[in-house]
């Protein structure tokens, strides 16, 4: 397999692997792997939402509800802080 990255990626890797002591080869695979499990696990997790979502465990709210009620706990936390 082949992989193309920016210059300015492949300058970095180097210097990182320059600076470690290992192959850029090495430092590639290893980020490539970490990256494919944390989007594996998203993933699982995102899954594991939407099926509480559609069961009925989770009941889904309304988003401007809710950024509107975190505004006014915000607004009050404020006020308790800096009472004018």
């Amino acid at each position: 397999m082949e992989v193309h990255i920016k210059p300015e990626t492949e300058s970095r890797l180097t210097e990182l692997a320059s600076k470690s002591g290992r192959a850029t080869d090495d430092l590639v695979e290893d980020a490539l792997a970490g990256y494919l499990t944390e989007v594996a696990e998203v993933h699982e997790m995102l899954d594991g939402r939407y099926d509480d979502t559609k069961s009925g465990r989770v009941k889904p709210i309304d988003g401007e509800a809710f950024f509107d009620s975190l505004r006014q706990r915000e607004n009050e936390l404020l006020k308790q802080r800096n009472p004018k």
